[in-house]
């Protein structure tokens, strides 16, 4: 049995605070991008990853590297206290974003095109329609 591992980066961009949801299973890894506001607390945090965490999108999952062991509790504290000096994401959650934001953009893109092409063909089966009322002569 496989063990997943989840973390939350919150950090400060620009006027609001954006949560990062990175997520590790099987050996891959899947980001999800989150715009959370104004400054959360920490039981908003909560109450949002209980309430919203299985219906958050995230990203088509990246091959990363997992690190499977026991970490001493010291060093668990330092390194979270460097995280929170940190600003910002990491670049293998940076290439998920970027994997997820070019699958939306060709989503969106299909999505105009096929709306544009039913524009078409439903103006045109206007005019065939009042082609054939005109040569009727009503």
């Amino acid at each position: 049995m496989d063990r997943g591992k989840a973390g939350l980066t919150v950090f400060f961009e620009g006027p609001f605070w954006v949560g990062v949801f990175e997520r590790v299973e099987d050996g891959k890894l899947s980001v999800c991008r989150v715009v959370l506001g104004s400054e959360p607390k920490d039981y908003e945090i909560l109450g949002f990853i209980l309430k919203n965490y299985y219906g958050l999108k995230f990203s088509p999952a990246v091959k990363a590297a997992v690190k499977d062991g026991r970490v001493n509790p010291k060093r668990r504290l330092r390194e979270a206290g460097r995280q929170t000096l940190q600003a910002g994401l990491g670049t293998r959650s940076q290439q998920a974003l970027q994997l997820q934001r070019k699958e939306r953009r060709t989503e969106r893109r299909q999505a105009g095109k096929e709306q544009k092409e039913a524009r078409k063909q439903r103006m045109f089966k206007l005019k065939q329609q009042k082609r054939k009322e005109k040569h009727r002569g009503r």
